[in-house]
């Protein structure tokens, strides 16, 4: 839902007040509607009677952990969820995009960073991943999901079919970090979920026949990496 002037409505859960109020100053400051929760019991009553844009959210609250509003959202929402968390091991965030996260902000962090996340988790939730046309697109980076065609800046681009299927996952979910269990469940099957080698060796390919399309670099560079964490298409 949005709730006036087109604005993306967020809820912000954060038990520390301080961090919880400069967050929400700053986003109310670039337009966005705020409601503010400080326990995950909070969130998920918040959440059901407004049902947000977007949820922000620390996973270290005082009744519950983080992991428990995710959990209940996704039992009947697709809301984009942004986890806001001193919590830096590789592990933590895994858990917290395979529980239904779509991205991971570690504290410290700088507002830039955190509006530029939460811009592109909004613009990803406004509307469908590919046009009536079958149509993807980030950047000069285009995908025909209906021919399954890939290109830069109108030129072709031949990937193998394994390729085009992890590059399909990624920039079906362009803006959000898609750890590596989801790549290779999706592409691979639930068999290899422990075969990361095979999702670094396939987006390497891939970013070398992008960067054949495109000598500036520009195109290869949408495809971000997370360290033991996964990969992100950059919205353009």
């Amino acid at each position: 839902m949005i709730w006036q002037n087109d604005a993306a409505a967020i809820l912000l859960v954060e038990d520390d007040d301080a961090t919880r109020e400069s967050i929400a100053t700053f986003l109310r400051g670039h337009g966005h509607e705020v409601r503010e929760a400080t326990t995950a019991a909070e969130a998920m009553a918040t959440w059901e009677a407004h049902r947000p844009d977007l949820i922000v959210l620390d996973l270290g609250l005082p009744d519950l952990d983080g992991s428990t509003v995710i959990r209940r959202v996704r039992r009947e929402a697709t809301t984009p969820i942004l986890i806001l968390s001193a919590r830096d091991r590789e592990a933590d965030k895994v858990a917290a995009l395979d529980h239904g996260a779509d991205d991971y902000v570690t504290k410290p962090f700088g507002m830039p960073e955190l509006r530029a996340r939460i811009d592109a988790l909004v613009r990803r939730a406004a509307g469908p991943a590919a046009d009536p046309t079958g149509q993807i697109r980030v950047g000069e980076l285009a995908m025909d999901v209906t021919r399954r065609l890939v290109s830069v800046n109108d030129v072709p681009v031949h990937l193998t079919p394994r390729e085009y299927e992890v590059l399909k996952v990624l920039m079906m979910h362009a803006g959000r970090l898609v750890t590596h269990g989801r790549l290779l469940r999706a592409v691979w099957g639930s068999a290899y979920g422990d075969e990361s080698h095979y999702v670094h060796v396939y987006v390497s390919q891939i970013r070398r026949k992008l960067l054949a399309a495109d000598p500036t670099g520009a195109v290869g560079a949408l495809i971000v990496a997370e360290p033991g964490v996964g990969y992100r298409v950059a919205m353009a």
